[in-house]
């Protein structure tokens, strides 16, 4: 009876897997939720300003079927910065040094999913990172990776803008 009681305990802390503070420091504040809306006439490249880089965050859904589709938002150095829904993309402009990037799913009904990355933004040079779910009967993964400037050029004319607001 012991051994199950210390197995139950075990399992249940397992589970609970609460997130440290300090790994998540990339991102922003846990309340913040952001409402999106996609622009299909816009699917510019923006060079970056003078003595800054720019940072595309292209969401791939790998399909066009929205229901229930959850949204990812973007965090860089302690901030949240945009979300994409579905098939989207934004850029912001940005100072060059050393960045620190996170994704989260903003989704009540799947497990809380975090991804984080860092990169040295160059001023003059434009970054491409790719963020999908992948889902099955048993995995709910998200995905954060860097992805080559001509499949990133390709995705932005291929998906449009995201425009994301926080929720109030």
């Amino acid at each position: 009876m012991k051994i199950a009681v210390v197995l139950l305990l075990v399992t249940a802390a397992a589970f609970a897997q609460v997130v440290p503070t300090a790994s998540t420091a990339p991102c922003g504040h846990d309340t913040v939720s952001f409402k999106v809306k996609t622009d299909q006439s816009q699917h510019t490249l923006t060079d970056p300003e003078p003595g800054k880089a720019r940072v595309y965050f292209v969401q791939d859904a790998g399909t066009t079927i929205g229901l229930a589709y959850p949204t990812v938002k973007m965090g860089m150095d302690g901030q949240w910065v945009g979300a994409n829904r579905l098939n989207s993309y934004f850029s912001l402009s940005v100072e060059p040094g050393e960045h620190h990037v996170c994704v989260m799913l903003q989704s009540s009904l799947l497990a809380q999913r975090v991804e984080l990355a860092h990169f040295t933004a160059e001023a003059g040079k434009t970054y491409y990172y790719r963020t999908r779910i992948v889902m099955s009967r048993s995995v709910e993964l998200l995905e954060l990776e860097p992805i080559d400037s001509d499949q990133g050029k390709y995705l932005v004319a291929l998906f449009p803008l995201s425009v994301s607001s926080p929720k109030k």
